[in-house]
């Protein structure tokens, strides 16, 4: 069995070139990696079926659920190709984006993207490689967009070019991320991301899609998606402050508190968050982060995010376990620190009027005026441990489950602890097998007190009514060791 979980914000990494085997993917398990992202933008779908087959071995073998999160690509901008492979753009100069086939060169280039012709206006910035050349438009006709080149720099083949002035009327999925979404479901993926949202309607098609066979991230990387964020978190299961894109779209001191207001709208909304990006960029070449990262990962925590999000450091870095290793430093660090808790409930996230919600806020507080070592509920849906999550409580929420879908999907939410186990019957015999759980997990120790949530009638999922306090007793260390 592993170590218990010791940090409650979880620790999502993405696998790539220097994480695909099997050793590999278990020691960032190890390392206490929570749950696994597979970005579908590069490699094969018969590479990412690897993965996913080595995830669900490692899950069976450790007898932990594991959370899978496909990221599909997105409808990314790109200019076509060039005359040689690139071509040197000039400050002063102007340039053209047109319609045309042939290969560009210093003066013009194919924008393979009708829709931008229509979409931008006089004075639309146009970003290419992630805003390292700038221009801005002068003149737009039918088949060619003029722009003036502001920042120069070379451009090679097929680099991405960023509008953020416009919201651009694309389709959120492209004909390769609908088939993608199709291997994503076929393979199990339990929460399948969306990049480049920019309105509720971008989820609608992948919603119906999906129906409820996997959970929808909704990746917050255009700052038109911040206009309309309280629709997006409405249909979305979980968001992800996507800082690489956003960041390009947007001055850089303008990042931070659009991540402040996501992070504060999705925990009021009761969904998962996970900000991602450069977080510990200079460990994909490096043993140890900077001093500003590890600050970085830290606000993220105090802020409240479910989640810390790993990209090339883990994918293709050259220290992929370390850097899950220190985000488990950074988030065990933090949650140490005396003054987090009342960081972490700077956002309000004031309860609605259910008896599930009022519960749920009273139970946050009861658990540190006990000293409970931790919280326990039986949920069918997942419903409950999210309400308690939402409370950000002082202790780890053991989430029992019957449903491994359940337990999988609860692997972003911060403080949970999801175990799938056999179904109960009755509320006494639930109450038994959370006190052995607890102990099983190391979650708690005799002697310790388990506050427990429940509904009554028992299984009736939206059923949260009652708040029970136990004692683990000493003849229950001999009881846990064998029960599934």
């Amino acid at each position: 069995m592993l170590k218990p979980r010791a940090h409650k914000v979880k620790i999502l990494p993405t696998l790539g070139p220097a994480s695909s085997s099997r050793e590999m993917i278990r020691s960032l398990a190890e390392a206490w990696a929570d749950a696994f992202r597979i970005n579908m933008s590069h490699g094969s779908q018969a590479e990412k079926a690897k993965l996913v087959e080595a995830i669900r071995a490692l899950e069976r073998a450790l007898h932990r659920p594991t959370t899978i999160l496909l990221d599909l690509q997105g409808p990314k901008l790109r200019v076509g190709k060039f005359k040689g492979g690139s071509a040197e753009l000039k400050a002063g100069h102007m340039f053209v984006f047109d319609r045309q086939k042939e290969p560009g060169d210093g003066t013009r280039v194919e924008l393979p993207h009708p829709e931008l012709f229509e979409a931008v206006k006089k004075d639309t910035r146009l970003l290419i490689d992630d805003g390292k050349v700038r221009l801005r438009v002068a003149a737009v006709e039918k088949d060619q967009i003029a722009a003036v080149v502001e920042v120069g720099g070379t451009v090679s083949n097929n680099k991405g070019v960023n509008v953020p002035d416009v919201l651009v009327p694309i389709p959120a999925l492209t004909k390769k991320d609908r088939g993608d979404l199709q291997f994503a479901l076929e393979q199990g993926a339990d929460f399948i991301a969306l990049s480049f949202v920019q309105r509720p309607e971008d989820l609608a098609e992948a919603r119906e899609l999906v129906g409820d066979k996997a959970a929808l991230l909704a990746k917050i990387e255009k700052p038109q998606a911040i206009e309309r964020l309280d629709e997006i978190l409405e249909l979305a299961d979980a968001v992800m402050v996507a800082r690489g894109d956003l960041g390009v779209e947007l001055p850089p001191e303008g990042v931070p508190p659009l991540q402040n207001r996501i992070v504060a709208a999705a925990r009021q909304a009761g969904k998962p968050v996970v900000v991602a990006t450069q977080m510990l960029e200079s460990m994909i070449v490096s043993p140890t982060p900077t001093r500003a990262e590890v600050s970085d990962v830290a606000n993220a925590i105090y802020e409240g995010a479910d989640a810390v999000m790993l990209s090339a450091e883990s994918a293709a870095g050259a220290f992929p376990i370390e850097a899950v290793a220190m985000m488990d430093k950074i988030g065990r660090s933090v949650e140490a620190d005396p003054v987090y808790a009342g960081r972490v409930h700077f956002t309000e996230t004031p309860a609605e009027a259910t008896t599930a919600d009022a519960l749920s806020e009273s139970a946050g507080q009861i658990v540190g005026i006990i000293k409970a070592s931790a919280m326990a509920c039986y949920t069918s849906s997942g419903s409950t441990a999210r309400r308690i999550a939402r409370e950000r409580a002082p202790v780890p929420t053991l989430a029992m489950t019957a449903s491994m879908k359940v337990a999988r999907r609860l692997g972003l939410q911060w403080g949970v602890h999801a175990v799938h186990t056999r179904d109960v019957n009755n509320f006494e015999e639930m109450v038994g097998k959370a006190k052995r759980m607890v102990l099983r997990h190391r979650l708690g120790d005799a002697g310790d007190k388990v506050l427990i949530m429940a509904g009554v009638p028992f299984k009736t999922s939206g059923s949260t009514n009652v708040i029970h306090v136990v004692k683990i007793v000493g003849d229950e260390l001999d009881n846990y060791s064998s029960e599934g």
